[in-house]
């Protein structure tokens, strides 16, 4: 059996399995912070695809703490029920459930949290949640370290209350705790500032008061052993704060890295896809090998051999998959089946959306944020669907309708992927730089699964000089894209493949707001029009993707699930 497949534990609670959802604020509750129907169906996706601990969003133990609008509350008893139902259905689902316990510290407002902002010392911290601006936090007195210490104790109790198997402190990414592990936010000269014994003195005191209160419960730290800026916590320092959290008691080590204010930039917390795989795993090895108990690694595992050589070879015990199960919540379950599962393009769109605002979403899951819209799937059944074009909105659709149908995908190409490739040729996709084998391995594993599944290619076949071939079908599905306007696209091709595109200047001129908006959207055409004519009489003609209109990658893939879902 796959080693990921195999049972382990943390503490006096035993997983089924060596995945682990990790927390990600995703929008779903409400205004006060309470759990809705959406959050429980956006956590439950991933537990019937067979994560074996589902780690709920950060989550405040007090109110001056809040870092998002809708983010999960646990500071007040009034939060209980609706984390009580969100267990419950964690649990009849197979799962075990922890929560993150996280606390903004200087990295939240006013007009956010309600409260004065509150950290280590008083220096100005930069804040985007939705707009930016910088504030400067209250310094907090050793009497607001008692109360915010026993303010996580209340929220531990209150998620024992509620039937969570685990909580998880959150000692990582510049927030709270994170700020005192910090030299350049720890400017304290008391018993909680200056050497590394005391500016590690309040994540550690919090530990072994939750462990104290809620015996029970498995307790994760989660800790940013490297901020990856001058005047953050260094690595040498970052694993001795690790020992010492494993020796005052926490269940396992959840080991990551990164700060806001990492250099050149914060997007390392989550590593995107010119990072390599398994981005902090040699962390996560090195931490092991100093302590006990057990250790989650993270960043960019979602590859199965990745995930299955770094628990096999001993470097870590847990895998925790965030972006990855957003992308594919299947992937436990595709993991048992030995299907390729979709990929993640760590195109950080998911993150940096909801950061601007927005529910969490994912460009190539379409249902992903919107699980109560899909709750009720009502795909094509018995139908000889044909679909033409294989880029990812085509693929997107063959692989959702291919049970109960049967597929055949038309691409005149002698390859999948159609214009999607190209997009990680250019400098940036979204706001991350671009890379051409993250789009090349969603792809190629998309087109995998298809053909597992029972989809037919027909490529290098043009169906507009063979319109017979669609004869046979009950529906065409038309998924061609969009093309250059005024013959561009050899141009645009030129540059791409011989990566002009990426030159210092012209990569900064393909890079501005403008440009780009011309180069992918203004200057390129849908394509449905030189198609739908092929339709025969008692044809059903589905438009879906850029064949409709020139646009984003996330909405037209999205089209994609709304076609073959909401049928």
């Amino acid at each position: 059996m796959n080693i990921l497949l195999t049972p382990a534990r943390i503490g006096s609670v035993e997983i089924k399995n060596r995945i682990v959802m990790p927390p990600m604020t995703t929008r779903t509750a409400d205004d006060e912070g309470f759990v809705t129907d959406d959050s429980i169906a956006y956590y439950m996706a991933r537990v019937q695809g067979g994560t074996g601990l589902i780690t709920v969003e950060m989550a405040s133990p007090e109110k001056a703490g809040r870092h998002r609008r809708r983010e999960v509350g646990i500071y007040d008893d009034r939060f209980i029920p609706g984390l009580t139902r969100l267990v419950g259905a964690i649990h009849r689902g197979g799962a075990k459930a922890s929560i993150q316990l996280g606390h903004g510290g200087g990295h939240t407002r006013l007009d956010i949290c309600g409260e004065t902002p509150i950290a280590p010392s008083t220096i100005p911290h930069p804040v985007y949640e939705t707009t930016f601006e910088t504030i400067i936090p209250q310094e907090m007195t050793k009497a607001r370290i008692g109360e915010t210490t026993a303010a996580y104790v209340a929220a531990a109790l209150r998620a024992q209350t509620a039937g969570f198997d685990c909580v998880e402190i959150h000692a990582a990414h510049g927030y709270l705790i994170s700020q005192f592990h910090a030299p350049f936010e720890n400017r304290r000269n008391d018993d909680y500032g200056g050497s590394l014994e005391n500016r590690a003195r309040f994540g550690l005191e919090i530990l072994r008061a939750v462990k104290a209160a809620v015996p029970g419960l498995g307790v994760v730290y989660r800790l940013s052993v490297e901020d990856f800026f001058p005047g953050g916590l260094p690595y040498v320092e970052g694993r001795q704060v690790a020992i010492w959290a494993a020796a005052a008691g926490a269940d396992a080590l959840h080991v990551t890295a990164g700060h806001y204010r990492s250099l050149p930039s914060a997007q390392i917390v989550l590593p995107p896809m010119s990072f390599p795989d398994a981005t902090f795993l040699e962390y996560a090895a090195d931490v092991k090998r100093h302590i006990g108990v057990p250790v989650i690694a993270v960043g960019r595992l979602g590859d199965p051999e990745t995930a299955e050589a770094a628990v096999a070879s001993g470097k870590t015990d847990f895998i925790a998959l965030g972006r990855t199960l957003i992308a594919d919540p299947q992937w436990v379950e595709k993991l048992r089946r030995g299907e390729p599962i979709r990929r993640c393009l760590a195109c950080n769109t998911c993150i940096n959306e909801m950061r601007g605002g927005a529910r969490i979403g994912c460009v190539v899951n379409g249902t992903a944020g919107r699980e109560t819209l899909f709750a009720d799937p009502q795909p094509p059944r018995g139908e000889r669907i044909a679909v033409i074009g294989a880029g990812p909105a085509g693929l997107s659709y063959a692989s959702l309708v291919v049970v109960g149908n049967s597929v055949t995908v038309f691409e005149k190409n002698l390859h999948a992927g159609g214009a999607f490739r190209y997009a990680g040729k250019a400098p940036l996709f979204q706001e991350v730089e671009a890379n051409e084998n993250s789009f090349a391995r969603f792809i190629d594993d998309l087109a995998a699964a298809c053909a597992m599944n029972g989809v037919v290619f027909r490529y290098a076949t043009d169906v507009t000089a063979q319109p017979e071939l669609l004869a046979p079908f009950d529906r065409i599905v038309i998924a061609s894209g969009a093309a250059y306007r005024f013959g561009l696209g050899a141009l645009a091709e030129w540059l791409l493949d011989r990566h002009v595109a990426r030159l210092p200047g012209i990569a900064r001129l393909f890079a501005s707001p403008p440009v780009r908006d011309w180069f992918y959207y203004r200057a390129r055409r849908a394509t449905a029009a030189r198609f739908t004519p092929l339709a025969r009489p008692g044809q059903i003609v589905t438009v879906i993707g850029d064949a409709v209109r020139a646009g984003k990658s996330k909405q037209a893939i999205a089209s994609a699930f709304e076609a073959a879902l909401l049928h």
